[in-house]
């Protein structure tokens, strides 16, 4: 018995060991951090009345320095989570899918290239990043009770290039081909115009699901970013003084989800340097992406240009075959961490490349990526000097470099300029001529003529300045419907190579109509035009409705489609078929922009919202605004807009009470303008919860709310006796020993 007594005492204490160890490796075991070269920085932070931070400084770097304390004071939270994604630690904090996070990390090798390429930016860009870094780990120093994961802190400016490494090529739709090919699906992939000689040859599975997760702990996991193409949704014009009939005017709608590590965070910036300029940056950027400074702004909508293709190889023992030639695999072993409840489980990944780039293995074979600027961090540069141009010349100069790899751009200035860049750095493939190849399949991996260099020149994509009509738009649309009838560019002047996207949204149909209709467009006008929720019969919607009219159905079925056919196309909550029309287009929205190849079947979908109305309303005709909401702690307002109209409210989240949470649409909106007389530059805008984003005890976290919801902006104020004349509140931040 004794002996029994003791083995029982030994394996709980070996399973006592066992337990403290998952529980403690991780910080232990990651690479040591070591913060940037000491420096001492001051900003002074200077909060609105609606707690948005102006952050003054003496250099630009100092203004950087405030930026991260700043924005750390509101979403300490969520920046904690980027920069634990920078470091390929994100798997500790968020379990399974924090791994697949850094599955991807370790893949794009993001670590590796900030650490090559990060000293070669200009000596002043990354004095800037180091001095953000500097004011992460001051907050994080002075405020130890909110870190989420030990040893995290340090950072360095090289951390913070990871980030962007990591993220960038999200935003043309990395994440969706890594995933599909990881979990060994056809690729449903974004495509340009055919190319010549090769017939189109859509790979999709109908009806397969976005993610697919994977148990077999000896395959990578599958990425969890495929959902990111839901979050494809932006708005923007601009509008030259002939139009509107009195300023040049900026507007930016852009479309992210309202929380996370791509949610918009409002500030502005000012230091002794020159630099001055007030917009939204993400977590990890120490400085507003888009916006205005004195002189000149612009804004952003994602768009989906051909910047990846992908490779089949041919692999023997670890070995490709290029030309003939067979040349080694890199192969690397990581350890992603994987936190299950008190726990974190060490998964050991084998992680391949080629000359090509990063190398997948699936059950059909092995394919390697190549995307627009893969080893680049000169985009944390570009960024950063768009904001301090002065003149559409120096900030054109900027886009020329071809260092930002993707986004629709809409521009204006206190000259009354306004322009339309279709931004992608295109890979510079050779020519159908030199080399005939379908850069929309799958390539031949064997063949080097296939590996190109670089990207195409500026002159080389689509973008319209100063057009004769005197307005711009886009709406994640395709760039050859931007500026009215007479004003637009021809898809026949671009190489079909180069991958233009050909694609329209029910948004960018709906602003097309409205604005080549409006004689002028004023204020006025444009406020209609930007809070629209009307559809336009067209594309996916008609295709719903030709369903709708050829179902029979009887009984509750039949009265919803009835009720649907009644519709009068607009998400205002006036409508008796709103709600219904709500539950119906989204899922027929999603299948057409993620080329899912098929849409859901109509009698099903119909159903399932019936019930669903039925469950929580006791009605199939609810009011739309008792079913959409706007959320946030302990407010609880009703929204208007669908998830393609102008007013956007795209996707949600169904509450226990049967309610639509909205978690992305209408996120940020800036409106800009510069008076026709040469005064100074005026904007307004608007978030829509607050700008302390994460922390519920704060009147910040949920003031902006009701005037989101009413249509309605708050102003900005720019210029520093408006922003001393408005301040809630004012310090000074320093990392003075």
């Amino acid at each position: 018995m004794k002996w029994i007594k003791g083995g029982a005492l030994g394996l709980v204490g070996l399973l006592l060991t066992a337990f403290v160890v998952l529980a403690s490796w991780e910080p232990f075991m990651a690479r040591e951090s070591v913060g940037p070269e000491y420096r001492e920085y001051s900003a002074e932070i200077v909060r609105s009345e609606y707690g948005v931070p102006m952050i003054y400084g003496e250099t630009d770097a100092d203004v950087a320095f405030g930026v991260a304390i700043a924005h750390a004071e509101d979403d300490f939270f969520t920046l904690q989570d980027v920069i634990a994604m920078s470091k390929g630690r994100y798997g500790a904090i968020a379990g399974e899918n924090g791994a697949q996070v850094d599955f991807l990390f370790h893949l794009l090798d993001a670590g590796g290239i900030a650490e090559r390429e990060y000293p070669t930016l200009p000596a002043e860009t990354r004095a800037l990043y180091d001095a953000y870094a500097a004011g992460l780990n001051q907050y994080a120093r002075d405020n130890p009770d909110e870190l989420k994961l030990a040893n995290l802190f340090p950072v360095r400016g090289s951390d913070v290039a990871a980030g962007f490494v990591l993220r960038q090529p999200l935003f043309f739709g990395l994440g969706n081909v890594v995933g599909q090919l990881v979990s060994g699906e056809p690729l449903r992939r974004e495509f340009g115009p055919d190319i010549p000689g090769f017939p189109r040859k859509l790979q999709i599975e109908p009806e397969s699901e976005s993610v697919v997760h994977n148990a077999d702990p000896s395959r990578p996991m599958v990425l969890p970013f495929a959902e990111e193409a839901d979050h494809l949704g932006s708005n923007a014009w601009a509008v030259a003084p002939a139009k509107t009939g009195g300023p040049t005017t900026l507007i930016s709608n852009s479309h992210q989800p309202l929380r996370g590590g791509v949610a918009w965070y409002e500030l502005g910036v000012q230091s002794g340097e020159g630099w001055h300029m007030t917009g939204p940056n993400f977590p990890g950027v120490p400085f507003p992406v888009m916006g205005h400074n004195e002189s000149l702004g612009w804004t952003y909508t994602v768009n989906r240009p051909d910047l990846i293709d992908v490779y089949e190889l041919e692999v023997k023992d670890g070995r490709y075959r290029v030309d003939g030639e067979w040349r080694d695999l890199e192969i690397e072993t990581v350890t992603l961490p994987v936190k299950l409840g008190p726990i974190t489980l060490p998964i050991r990944q084998t992680i391949y490349r080629s000359e090509h780039g990063p190398v997948i293995q699936n059950d059909n074979g092995w394919f390697a990526i190549r995307f627009s600027l893969m080893e680049s961090v000169a985009q944390m540069d570009a960024f950063y000097r768009l904001g301090k141009a002065e003149t559409m010349e120096q900030w054109l100069d900027i886009y020329r470099r071809m260092d930002i790899s993707n986004f629709n751009v809409i521009y204006a200035d206190r000259e009354g300029n306004v322009g339309y860049i279709y931004n992608a750095a295109f890979p510079n493939r050779p020519s159908l001529e030199e080399t005939p190849a379908n850069w929309r399949g799958i390539l031949d991996g064997t063949r080097s003529d296939l590996i190109w260099e670089g990207t195409v020149g500026f002159d080389d994509i689509p973008k319209v300045i100063n057009p004769q009509s005197g307005w711009v738009y886009n709406s994640n649309n395709e760039p050859f419907t931007a500026a009215g009838e007479g004003s637009d560019l021809s898809p026949e002047d671009f190489s079909p190579i180069l991958g233009v996207e050909r694609k329209q949204t029910n948004r960018s149909w709906r602003a097309y109509k409205l604005l080549s209709a409006a004689e002028i467009l004023d204020r006025e006008t444009l406020e209609a035009i930007k809070y629209d929720t009307a559809y336009e019969r067209r594309g996916y919607l008609a295709y719903m409705y030709e369903q709708l009219e050829a179902l029979e159905a009887e009984g509750a079925l039949g009265e919803a489609r009835d009720l649907l056919l009644s519709w009068d196309f607009t998400a205002d909550n006036e409508g008796a078929a709103d709600a219904l029309a709500l539950l119906m287009i989204r899922d027929f929205m999603s299948a057409e922009y993620q080329n899912r190849g098929s849409y859901p079947d109509i009698e099903e979908h119909l159903q399932s919202a019936v019930d669903h109305l039925m469950e929580h309303f006791g009605r199939i005709d609810p009011p739309m605004s008792e079913l959409l909401r706007l959320r946030q702690g302990k407010i609880d307002l009703p929204l208007d807009g669908g998830s393609d109209t102008l007013r956007a409210s795209t996707t949600w989240r169904v509450e226990d009470d049967g309610r639509l949470s909205l978690v992305h649409g209408d996120s940020f909106i800036q409106w800009v303008e510069w008076p026709a007389d040469g005064g100074r530059v005026t904007s307004r805008s608007i978030q829509p919860f607050g700008a302390a984003t994460t922390r519920p005890n704060s009147k910040h976290f949920t003031d902006q709310m009701q005037l989101y919801v009413d249509h309605k902006l708050k102003p900005v104020h720019f210029f520093e006796e408006a922003v001393r004349a408005n301040a809630e509140s004012s310090k000074v931040v320093t990392n003075a020993k």
